[in-house]
């Protein structure tokens, strides 16, 4: 009975600890928005070698069953039939590690880990402060200060014994102490970090369980302390669990798969929702835009922005009282990350860290993460972005951060240069994501954000150069004597990354046809599409040619081994998911249709040939033909409108303010 009411003390203690998440926001249900994350227990170096960044799913152990507690996963027994007694969860900032730990916490309270465990002592070591001088029975006293048990009387059962260390890094101990002066008494005071280390060393409570969770950064002393430890690696979310998420952390499942269908379409927005904390983030501003919208087609949002929320995140609480330091350090993160990029590197060694004044204990984890060598392994520890989109956005900022009024250079090893950059797209298209957010990086909203919320101020000069850029681009590809037109995609991400009314008018402003051909548009691309298409006054033709529309990525649909009852609103069984989701998409053409009849419309021509437009579009393009005066000619070559999406064709034809003349 007392060792009930204790747990469930306890418990209420852990929530109030538990107070700073690795989520900004806490949820009032955690078991509504909990997501299985992908870890492993192979060594951390080798899920590297693809790309040298969190990211790939290639190696990883999926946890796919939602039975299993997060403790039974954490505490798997390995191949000799043995549970481990000490677990380390190795993860980067934002990863999930504190989550983890919270589920931990949860799943104990509510008695799902009796058989494993009585009793669980969870120390926050970011949030906690602990005395100089300590025994384990004194911190077991100030983890849970309201136990009706005697702490002695508690840790005489050593196997039933649980304690987490959440953060273990920040209590920044050296752990080199000499065996000697170990404890093995729990009642006995030792200074704090010999007290820990006998924990560690096992020479005190030798059959209880630790759960440490650290970042990779600070792994190397630890290893050297532990003894028959076993490491597990947080690497994010995969595919299936992403689209999870999204479904747990909106209310509403309309929104939901909205939400869901406008990241799945940016490419890079959907592979930084690997990280968990990139994924709330994203989520979180979609809400915001979402709130009072009736849907995402007005999210005003760009990658730029969301990337520059995330980085404001990081940044919250870290050396606000020293803005210079904090200055410098992006500085010199940012001329690593564009070195990389020139050079296809994303593998930095510790030499090249502390050249660059980025060995900084308090800022260099939540940026790029550290590569232990494996035993065996000579060389020394080498280190990676946290993600590869994250390298190329501070390489993008690279080139237009200022100090002190001027854009600094970076150690006299790369050039500051835009064109330089610009011109070497046309040949290496690996550059398409660092130019991409270039354009976002130097919009008027971007250049506030970052000197109002992070303290760093943005050169505005490359917009005269990025729009000399894109008007010369499509010069040199259209023929002399016909009409100027726009033929690559890019051009509209990188406007609509921008986001700018007067820049997208600038930039298209000497061109009159827009022509792509066989390119799959997502809703992301369409979006980008249209926005573009809305400012651009003189475009009098539209060519899709073999184009094809797309709101629900194929690959995307729901993996059935997701399980849906406990998703709000999600039906209760996938395939009822998927119907309601064809029954509730738009039109196909619907947002090309809307953006072709802005009132500055100078529309003559669409051509939307081997689309294979269904009847389902024929209601959009009936009132793009009545509503638009100005369309003469429009072709429709292999479609499937049936008889009933001509008739609906027709009702526009007949309406007094068309005046096709042309109809293949």
């Amino acid at each position: 009975e007392h060792r009930w009411d204790s747990r469930e003390h306890m418990v209420r203690e852990s929530r109030q600890d538990r107070e700073r998440g690795a989520c900004p926001r806490e949820s009032p249900s955690f078991h509504s928005r909990f997501t299985t994350l992908t870890i492993t227990r192979e060594s951390w170096g080798k899920h590297r070698a693809k790309d040298g960044a969190m990211g790939t799913d290639q190696g990883c152990a999926s946890v796919s069953s939602r039975a299993a507690t997060a403790t039974t996963m954490l505490f798997e027994p390995g191949g000799d039939g043995q549970t481990p007694q000490v677990v380390v969860l190795v993860g980067a900032p934002g990863m999930g590690k504190t989550m983890m730990v919270r589920k931990v916490m949860v799943e104990w309270g509510e008695g799902a880990l009796h058989t494993q465990f009585d009793f669980v002592f969870c120390i926050d070591c970011k949030a906690i402060i602990l005395p100089m001088e300590a025994s384990v029975a004194d911190l077991v006293s100030r983890c849970c200060p309201g136990l009706r048990v005697p702490a002695r009387n508690i840790l005489d059962d050593q196997k039933k014994i649980l304690f987490i260390f959440d953060g273990f890094e920040a209590l920044g101990f050296s752990l080199v102490q000499p065996k000697a002066e170990l404890s093995s008494d729990p009642r006995e005071v030792k200074p704090l970090e010999l007290t820990l280390m006998s924990l560690l060393k096992k020479t005190l409570l030798p059959e209880a369980s630790l759960l440490i969770t650290m970042r990779p950064t600070a792994l190397g002393s630890l290893r050297q302390c532990l003894k028959g430890e076993n490491y597990v690696e947080i690497l994010g979310f995969s595919a299936a669990r992403r689209e999870e998420y999204f479904h747990r952390y909106f209310e509403n499942p309309n929104k939901a798969d909205m939400a869901f269908r406008f990241v799945r379409g940016n490419k890079i927005l959907y592979s930084l929702c690997v990280i968990p904390i990139m994924s709330w983030t994203i989520c979180t501003i979609l809400e915001q835009e979402l709130c009072g919208k009736k849907n995402i087609l007005e999210c005003s949002k760009t990658t730029t922005g969301m990337m520059m929320f995330y980085l404001s995140q990081l940044l919250k609480h870290r050396d606000r009282d020293n803005p210079q330091l904090l200055q410098q350090f992006l500085l010199q993160l940012c001329s690593l990350a564009a070195e990389g990029i020139w050079k296809h590197k994303v593998l930095f060694e510790e030499r090249e860290i502390k050249d660059c004044g980025l060995d900084l204990p308090g800022l260099l984890p939540y940026f790029l993460n550290e590569r232990i060598p494996r035993e065996g392994e000579d060389h020394e520890s080498v280190y990676a972005f946290t993600h590869l989109h994250l390298q190329e956005f501070f390489a993008a900022l690279f080139y237009v951060l200022e100090d002190d009024g001027k854009t600094i250079s970076s150690l006299g090893r790369l050039e500051k240069d835009v064109n330089k950059l610009l011109e070497s797209y046309k040949s290496r298209k690996d550059l398409n994501v660092t130019v991409q957010f270039l354009f976002g990086l130097v919009s008027q909203k971007s250049i506030e954000y970052m000197d109002k919320t992070i303290g760093c101020r943005i050169s505005p000069r490359a917009r005269e150069e990025l729009l000399e850029w894109l008007q010369g681009r499509h010069r040199g590809l259209s023929h002399p004597g016909q009409a100027l037109k726009v033929l690559e995609m890019d051009t509209f991400h990188f406007l609509y990354e921008m986001n700018e009314k007067s820049f997208t008018q600038s930039a298209l402003g000497h061109f009159t046809d827009l022509d792509l051909k066989d390119t799959r548009l997502t809703l992301y691309d369409q979006m980008a599409l249209s926005f573009c298409i809305q400012h651009w006054a003189g475009l009098g033709s539209v060519s899709l040619q073999g184009c094809s529309f797309h709101w629900q990525d194929p690959e995307a649909e729901l993996d059935v081994s997701v399980p849906c009852s406990g998703v709000s609103g999600a039906g209760g069984h996938p395939g009822a998911l998927a119907v309601r989701r064809r029954q509730e998409l738009p039109c196909p053409i619907h947002l090309l249709c809307r953006a072709l009849q802005h009132r500055d419309s100078a529309l003559q021509v669409l051509r939307l040939q081997w689309c294979r437009l269904s009847e389902s579009c024929c209601a959009e393009l009936a009132a793009l033909l009545a509503e638009h005066p100005g369309l003469a000619q429009l072709e429709l070559a292999d479609s499937s409108l049936g008889d009933s999406g001509v008739r609906l064709l027709c009702e526009g034809l007949r309406t007094p303010g068309c005046r096709l003349r042309i109809l293949r």
